[in-house]
């Protein structure tokens, strides 16, 4: 059902769904690999700290929980009720819910508009609207928030813990995304499964992420569709002030639409009005999943290039060749290098280096060098961003080079310049990205991603300069 406007009650009660200090679980499990059984199973192992109210008629107790028969038999408040039960049993316990005065709702349960059952869906709204009651759902993996270790869905862990939100109306795609932050130590703060966004939209939830929640430095978005345009293009003009909001919209295609119409029950529309409203609202497009990762990992860790003067310093001529043609495509074309700081970056060189635009401190670098470079670049005016790459060669410790690295990252800080960086090489260097990360410092395995990432925080410095 259409939202009605971003709600204020909406912006309010949605703290107790992604904070809750009280989850019940309506249709707990006694049996494992249930969803039931999971929900509370993930609420106890993720270490929640607040309380957890199983509910089922026909259990004492599940996974050492005192157990109720109904939610109004829990004999205290409870923030956020998370529904997994038979689609035809969701309409009563959301009646319970309102009853009880539940903050917020999350409803697992599929087999609604997703199969053509909108009308019984809608009467669930219509419930949960009447008493200001905000429900994510249904057909959900759940909610997740790795800074206040919370797994309220199915979802096997919480994910790497970061500074990104993520929304995603998929919830297989959610579970494949938080094995990614592992694995490529992408963090994330929370992430929410919409599904058929019934109630909840999109838009309330960039409110409240963008004005509401410290935890978050950057909105990341899957959308296959929505039918509240207006409102999603006003909360991404008001977010855009506060954090970028990078989205990856599927589902283009005359087949993508029958396909994301039978997954949630939206209506994916056409591109060109999707890109025209992205456009107007500010919004920083991805083109695949690894590109909304990429572009969403650099927002979240470094401050936006204010200047279009972007500089490569590499050890590798033929990486520098790569990101310059890359550049190139993504709309930050290289410019040669200052003569003024060409002249103080030949102190970090040998005499046979290079100081155009790509600098090349050649395969001798060292730590030091590429220290001092960076330095000199965050500290000269013109500079806009800098892209460090650095090829694994026999004669350098890609550890030492990482760690001066991250010392000359923080002088950029102070000249509020962003760096992204690019590693090559095998295992010696994936564990010197993944500490980089850790340090706040965007990591790529390949030029043309870390060039990507550098084009966002320009487009996003281009965004904050209009909406001044």
């Amino acid at each position: 059902m259409r939202i009605p406007g971003i709600r204020d009650y909406v912006i309010e009660k949605l703290r107790y769904i992604l904070n809750p200090r009280s989850v019940a679980v309506i249709g707990a499990s006694r049996h494992p690999g249930k969803i039931g059984y999971q929900i509370v199973q993930n609420l106890i192992e993720s270490g929640f700290p607040g309380h957890i109210y199983p509910v089922n008629p026909h259990a004492d107790e599940i996974l050492g929980l005192k157990c109720y028969p109904s939610l109004k038999d829990v004999p205290y408040e409870v923030d956020l009720a998370v529904i997994s039960l038979p689609a035809p049993l969701v309409k009563n316990a959301v009646i319970e819910c309102a009853e009880k005065n539940v903050k917020g709702i999350a409803i697992i349960t599929a087999g609604f508009s997703e199969v053509g059952n909108k009308e019984e869906e809608d009467e669930i709204v219509k419930i949960a609207r009447k008493y200001k009651i905000p429900i994510l759902g249904p057909n959900i993996v759940g909610i997740l928030n790795s800074i206040y270790r919370l797994n309220a869905s199915f979802a096997p862990k919480l994910p790497f813990s970061g500074k990104i939100a993520l929304i995603s109306q998929s919830g297989a795609l959610v579970i494949g995304l938080i094995g990614w932050s592992w694995l490529y130590k992408v963090g994330l703060s929370k992430v929410i499964s919409i599904g058929n966004k019934a109630d909840v939209d999109f838009s309330e939830l960039i409110v409240y992420l963008a004005e509401r929640d410290p935890e978050t430095n950057a909105i990341a978005i899957y959308m296959e569709g929505t039918d509240a345009g207006q409102e999603l293009v006003e909360a991404c003009r008001r977010a855009v002030k506060r954090k970028p909001v990078i989205i990856l919209k599927a589902g283009f295609s005359k087949r993508g639409e029958i396909a994301t119409m039978s997954h949630t029950g939206s209506i994916a529309g056409s591109a060109r009005i999707y890109k025209a409203a992205f456009k107007q609202s500010y919004v920083i497009q991805a083109d695949d999943l690894m590109d909304l990762y990429d572009k969403a990992l650099a927002l979240s860790l470094q401050p936006p290039a204010l200047s279009d003067k972007i500089i490569v310093i590499t050890n590798g001529g033929g990486a520098g060749v790569l990101a310059t043609d890359a550049a190139e495509e993504c709309g930050i074309p290289l410019v040669d290098t200052p003569p003024n700081l060409a002249e103080k970056l030949k102190n970090y060189m040998p005499p046979f280096g290079s100081t155009k635009n790509p600098v090349d401190l050649t395969g001798q670098a060292n730590e030091d060098w590429y220290h001092g470079a960076i330095v000199e670049a965050a500290k000269h005016p013109d500079i806009g961003g800098i892209i460090v790459i650095y090829c694994h060669t026999a004669i350098t410790d890609p550890m030492k080079i990482g760690i001066r690295i991250a010392e000359a990252a923080k002088v950029a800080r102070e000249y509020h310049k962003p760096i992204v960086t690019c590693f090559i090489g095998g295992e010696e260097v994936n564990e010197v990205s993944d500490w980089l990360k850790e340090q706040g410092i965007p990591t790529y395995p390949e030029p043309l991603r870390a060039v990507r990432a550098m084009a966002a925080l320009r487009e996003y410095g281009r965004i904050l300069e209009k909406v001044k």
